[in-house]
């Protein structure tokens, strides 16, 4: 409180005067007179150590080295320090001699604050460093000497564990609360040094405000610029090195960019120390040599190589030497273990730093710690000249010093050794496997002879199997095809196979899909086998199965009428009409459960005016009841086209039919008019999906208009809208038992559905492989029926 009153009434010279005062001058005094010492003790090092070089140079004694030391000086009218420096570098030739170049070759461009030379500077960090106890006596000697000339506050030196986790190894400028909160860094925590760490270049930040990064003593600078570089000898990242500033700063210049990398390589040396003898937090250190992970290797079951690395004179890396080869492992060249045994890797394999990148990741997990696993990789070897291909599931990681490298390689010999036992395990008599990537298909000689083709032939793809199966066997290929190749799982199916000798066989066809690894499907393998045999003793069988409890046979009688009035109304396709410029499809697909027997329907007629009627519609519930309605309104709707009606008035009509006379059914419909000589179409609906348009490689649904579902009221008005089309043009008409799922909203399986309709291959199709490709693409999973009317204008 004396103090306080003391400084609000007392003059600025009688505070001085004061004791506190007086004692407060001492201690500052006394701080800069250790400072001082601290320098000159540290410069006095430096000038020590150009005279031992001047000695060994000149061949002198010290007193001698001393005054050409002096003389040398005042003729380059410098500081005796600056020239110890300049002596120094010229002497070691290393990275702090490299950085101080390039530094003096751009002074021009070198930033205003920096009014000591670099080179005594870093030297002087890095006597201080080398002269350090710890880690934590390096950081406090990198901030004095080095950093706080550039404006630095703070610095933070990591140390890196091999899971990617991060040990504070020592601090400066920071308080000791909140170095201690920052002691140690999971894996996988974003961070300002995680990023330097995880970066080749660094991360260099030019305000930690724009980031959001967390970081250690950001709530002391918010706003403060950081950089963050991995601090890396030989090929190896041991750690980061950060620096923090107090104020956004802009980029630096490339003088002080390289300063920063110098000082990180100077922290990689210390860390390297600190790990071995203080391990991380998370891992206490454990140095296995490379003959203890060589005999690690020689007890897995998989090929593995131990790798080394291999240094130049600078200490760079620039290879790793295999160090030894386990008995399991086969070179993809097919030479003997001894000849790779020992090789440097770019020498035994040299395209492994090309497109497979190996070389690369064996070099990242080497440098940071972190393993690499993946299946499926591209490897080359060069051999004489020749490229080999191979496919190899690989395995890297980091043993102490030494990385394992484990792969496990698939060759064309194994691929077709795989394709049999396939065979042999499914019971498969003709196999195949078709790249859809390349559309390359490879089949077996006994696949030629099933399906009656001559080897010469070209083999028939998955696509075409349709064209070769009894026409009633259709829906079945179909849904065959959508299971493997659009949800890609494994398929079976039994058909008719149509020989071109006129033998009819029966066929199942298995079929299991194959996805990269990206997660996409690139090849289809499978078999066709003979079960003509099976298929006529379960005929045979099936003539037993006639008892049945009452309740099942009634049960199964109605779903076989219900299942016969739809083939018979709706069969799965119909013969086109004969409409000038026009085509016209339908497809229809039956629930896949008998007792889901549905009242989905379509209709496409002629009428005697000229105009063609084009309608789809969906009856509520399953059943025969759903069916017998489903019959009536799609006669009712044909009766009423034949007076002329618009679509508007025909679906008011049928909505009287649905109420008053099938027992208040209710079901969805539109209904369209098309009218070929102006090539208009004239539509309604009640309820329904509205129809989608396909124009120049674009599918956009129409707009919706206005209209109830049938049957709902007793009466009811249907707005009516026209569209006209252009040559070429497709129009689709749906139930939603093609796009309905139980997890997702209508809105987005219409966007499947459109995508669909629009990704269709650049090569010409015609409307019937287009609602194919619709039905074998469709995402729908409730089960439900499915009809499909598409035009298209010639």
């Amino acid at each position: 409180m004396a103090l306080q009153a003391g400084s609000e009434t007392e003059p600025e010279g009688s505070a001085r005067t004061s004791p506190v005062g007086r004692l407060a001058a001492t201690v500052e005094r006394l701080r800069r007179e250790v400072r001082a010492a601290q320098a000159e003790a540290e410069g006095r090092a430096l000038v020590e150590l150009a005279k031992g070089i001047l000695v060994e140079r000149l061949g002198c004694g010290p007193a001698q080295a001393a005054r050409q030391l002096a003389e040398l000086t005042e003729q380059a009218r410098v500081t005796p320090l600056e020239f110890a420096v300049e002596v120094i570098n010229q002497a070691a030739r290393d990275r702090v001699s490299e950085v101080t170049g390039a530094f003096l070759a751009g002074t021009a461009e070198a930033p205003e604050q920096l009014d000591e030379s670099a080179a005594v500077r870093l030297r002087a960090a890095e006597s201080g460093a080398l002269a350090a106890s710890d880690t934590q006596a390096v950081a406090d000697s990198l901030l004095q000497h080095a950093l706080e000339p550039l404006g630095a506050v703070g610095v933070a030196i990591w140390a890196a564990g091999s899971d990617g986790s991060l040990t504070l190894a020592g601090s400066a400028g920071f308080p000791q609360a909140e170095a201690a909160r920052w002691r140690y860094v999971p894996p996988d925590v974003a961070t300002v040094a995680r990023r330097g760490l995880t970066e080749r270049s660094g991360q260099w930040l030019p305000s930690l405000a724009e980031s959001g990064l967390p970081t250690i003593g950001r709530l002391l600078h918010p706003e403060g610029a950081r950089a963050a570089v991995p601090a890396g000898a030989g090929g190896r990242i041991h750690g980061v090195l950060e620096i923090a500033w107090p104020r956004p700063e802009g980029p630096q210049p490339p003088q002080v960019v390289r300063q920063v990398e110098a000082l990180a390589e100077l922290c990689a040396h210390t860390l390297e120390t600190y790990t071995l003898l203080h391990g991380t937090a998370q891992e206490p250190r454990v140095v296995p040599d490379a003959q203890e992970l060589s005999d690690l290797a020689d007890g897995l079951h998989d090929p593995a190589l131990v790798l080394v690395p291999h240094l130049d004179g600078a200490g760079q890396l620039v290879d790793f030497r295999i160090q030894h080869v386990n008995n399991r492992f086969l070179d993809p060249a097919g030479r003997p273990r001894a000849v790779v045994n020992g090789a440097l890797l770019l020498e035994a394999y040299p395209m492994a730093a090309g497109e497979s990148e190996l070389y690369q990741r064996v070099e990242r997990v080497y440098a940071t710690g972190e393993p690499f696993r993946a299946q499926r990789i591209n490897l080359t070897a060069l051999v004489d000249q020749v490229p080999l291909a191979t496919v190899a599931d690989i395995s890297v990681s980091r043993h102490g010093s030494s990385v394992l490298l484990i792969w496990r390689i698939e060759d064309e010999t194994a691929r077709l050794a795989s394709l049999l036992q396939h065979a042999q395990r499914l019971g498969r008599i003709g196999g195949f496997e078709e790249n859809l990537l390349t559309a390359e298909i490879t089949w077996n000689g006994q696949l030629f002879s099933l399906y009656g083709r001559p080897p010469t032939s070209p083999p028939v793809a998955l696509e075409d199997l349709p064209a070769h199966a009894h026409p009633d066997d259709a829906v079945t290929i179909r849904r065959f095809l959508r299971t493997l190749l659009h949800h890609r799982r494994p398929a079976s199916a039994a058909f008719r196979l149509l020989r071109p000798d006129g033998v009819t066989r029966h066929i199942r066809v298995v079929a299991e899909p194959v996805l990269d690894t990206d997660g996409r499907l690139f090849v289809v393998r499978g078999a066709y086998q003979d079960i003509s045999a099976q298929h006529w003793t379960e005929v045979a069988l099936a003539a037993t199965r006639d008892q049945l409890a009452h309740t099942e046979q009634q049960a199964d009688e109605r779903n076989r009428l219900a299942l016969q009035l739809q083939h018979a109304i709706m069969p799965p396709a119909q013969a086109p009409l004969q409409v000038p410029d026009l085509q016209v499809a339908v497809r229809y697909r039956p629930a896949e459960t008998e007792q889901l027997v549905g009242g989905d329907w379509y209709d496409t007629v002629v009428l005697p005016s000229g105009l063609v009627l084009l309608c789809v519609g969906d009856v509520a519930g399953h059943g025969i009841e759903a069916a017998t309605s489903m019959v009536v309104l799609r006669n009712a709707l044909r009766g009423l086209a034949v007076t002329g009606a618009g679509p508007a008035q025909l679906l008011s009509w049928l909505n009287i039919v649905a109420h008053h006379l099938t027992g208040a059914v209710t079901a969805t419909a539109v209904c369209g008019l098309y009218d070929g000589e102006s090539r208009t179409l004239r539509w309604a609906r009640a309820g329904h999906l509205p129809p989608v348009l396909v124009r120049d490689a674009e599918a956009t649904t129409l707009p919706v208009v206005k209209g109830l579902l049938l049957g709902a009221v007793p009466e009811a008005v249907y707005e009516e809208t026209e569209l006209r089309l252009e040559p070429a043009d497709t129009l689709l008409m749906y139930t939603d038992g093609l796009i309905e799922r139980r997890d997702r909203s209508v809105e987005e399986s219409l966007s499947h559905l459109l995508a669909t309709a629009r990704s269709a291959p650049s090569a010409p199709r015609t409307l019937d492989q287009q609602l194919d490709r619709l039905l074998t693409y469709s995402r729908s999973d409730t089960d439900d029926d499915t009809c499909i009317v598409g035009i298209r204008v010639a």
